[in-house]
C-alpha cells in the first residue's frame, strides 16, 4: 500500500470504487445449540496502485490492501471500524478517541459480544450504542454514526462498500492483510492517515522483534510437526461430532502454522475453510492438536465428543492445546505479540 502526500488540486472521487472480491465462501461452524454461519469473503489484491490526480487539501490518497486508490481525510475525529483486526491496531495506536462506531452481529448472534470477546469489550471501551450491523450489514447505522471514514475488512461485501460510498459518500479503506508482514504495513498506513508515524513505528519495532524471535526459535529446530488446527466440531443429525472445521490452501489460518513451524494436514486441501471429516482425521493422525476457544461457545469437551478423538495419538501424547479463537482468526498486532508465539510453544515446546 502507499500514499500520496496533500496538495491543492481536487481529490479524485472514491465513489464507485472497483472493489476485489473474488467470491463468497460460506463457513457453518454450528452446533444444534448454537446456529452460527461465518461468511469470508476470499479476495485477490492486485499489484500497487499507480493512484491518478492529487487530493485536495486536508486529504490524503492512499492505496488499501485491496490495491483500490481512495481518497481519505487527514486526520479524521470520526471514523468507523468495521473489523475487530483494525479495532486492534487502532487502540495500539492510540487511536481509541477517533472510533465513534465498530461492527456487531444481530442481537440474535450476540450483538457485540458477537463479534469482540469480553477482553476486547472492556479494554476498548465498545458499546452497543455504538453498533453497526455487519451481518446482514445495515446501512442506516452507518449513516447514524456520522463517520468520516469507514475502516473495513472483507467481512463487509463488496455491495455494502459500495452503498457506503455511493449511497453515503464517506470512504472506505479495506484493511485485509493476506500475510503477517501486511499487518506492521497496516499499520504504518494507519499511522499516515492519522498522523501518528511516531507510535506506528513503535509498535511495528516489537512487531518485527516478535517476528524475529519467532523465526530463530523455528529455524533452530530440527523437525515440523503435522499440526491439525480446529476452529469448531461439525455435528450431524443426531448432535455427534462428524468431522471438524480448519483451514485449507492459501488461507491465513494455514499460512500462520507454517509460520510457527509445523506442517498443516490440510493444507493443500483445495476448500479454504474445509470440514474434513473424522477418518480423514484418524488417517492423518497429526503430531498436534490445537483447537479455537471462544468460537460459538466451544471448549475442550466439544471438540472432544468424537468417537476417534480418544485415539488421537496427539491426545495419547498430551499435545492437544486450546487457544483463544481471536488469535488464529484476527491479522492484526495481537496475533503477532500473543497467536504466533503461542503456536510456536505448542509445537516446539522445548525450544
Amino acid at each position: 500500500m502507499s500514499l500520496t502526500a496533500a496538495a491543492a488540486a481536487a481529490a479524485p472521487s472514491a465513489k464507485g470504487a472497483s472493489l476485489a472480491w473474488l467470491a463468497v465462501v460460506a463457513v457453518v461452524a454450528a452446533s444444534a445449540s448454537a446456529g452460527g454461519v461465518a461468511l469470508y469473503y476470499t479476495v485477490t489484491a492486485p499489484g500497487p496502485a499507480a493512484c491518478p490526480g492529487a487530493p485536495a487539501p486536508g486529504h490524503l490518497i492512499v492505496t488499501d490492501d485491496l490495491g483500490r486508490c481512495v481518497a481519505v481525510p487527514f486526520d479524521p475525529s470520526r471514523v468507523a471500524v468495521l473489523s475487530p483486526n483494525i479495532m486492534d491496531s487502532m487502540y495500539r495506536l492510540g487511536l481509541r478517541s477517533h472510533v465513534v462506531a465498530v461492527d456487531c452481529s444481530p442481537t440474535a448472534f450476540g450483538g457485540l459480544g458477537g463479534d469482540y470477546n469480553a477482553t476486547q469489550i472492556s479494554l476498548w471501551n465498545l458499546t452497543p450504542l455504538a453498533c453497526i450491523q455487519a451481518l446482514p450489514f445495515v446501512l442506516e447505522d452507518v449513516a447514524n454514526a456520522s463517520p468520516q471514514l469507514v475502516f473495513a475488512s472483507t467481512i463487509i461485501s463488496q455491495e455494502a462498500v459500495n452503498d457506503i460510498q455511493t449511497g453515503l459518500g464517506i470512504p472506505v479503506v479495506m484493511l485485509q492483510p493476506a500475510t503477517l508482514e501486511g499487518i506492521l504495513a497496516d499499520v504504518t498506513l494507519l499511522g499516515e492517515i492519522f498522523g501518528a508515524g511516531a507510535a506506528a513505528t513503535a509498535l511495528n519495532s516489537a512487531l518485527s522483534s516478535e517476528l524475529a524471535n519467532v523465526s530463530a526459535v523455528v529455524n533452530g529446530t530440527t523437525s515440523r510437526p503435522t499440526a491439525f488446527v480446529t476452529y469448531g466440531p461439525e455435528t450431524g443429525p443426531s448432535g455427534n461430532v462428524s468431522g471438524y472445521y480448519t483451514y485449507g490452501a492459501g488461507v491465513f489460518g494455514t499460512a500462520l502454522v507454517a509460520a510457527a513451524g509445523a506442517v498443516s494436514i490440510t493444507s493443500s486441501n483445495p476448500n479454504p475453510y474445509p470440514a474434513i471429516p473424522l477418518e480423514q482425521l484418524a488417517s492423518a493422525n497429526p503430531d498436534v492438536i490445537v483447537y479455537a476457544n471462544g468460537t460459538f461457545g466451544y471448549n475442550e469437551s466439544a471438540y472432544a465428543a468424537s468417537v476417534i478423538w480418544p485415539s488421537l495419538t496427539a491426545v495419547m501424547d498430551n499435545h492437544v492445546y486450546g487457544i483463544d479463537s481471536n488469535l488464529l482468526a484476527e491479522p492484526d498486532p495481537t496475533m503477532i505479540l500473543a497467536g504466533l508465539p503461542a503456536l510456536v510453544g505448542f509445537f516446539h515446546p522445548s525450544s
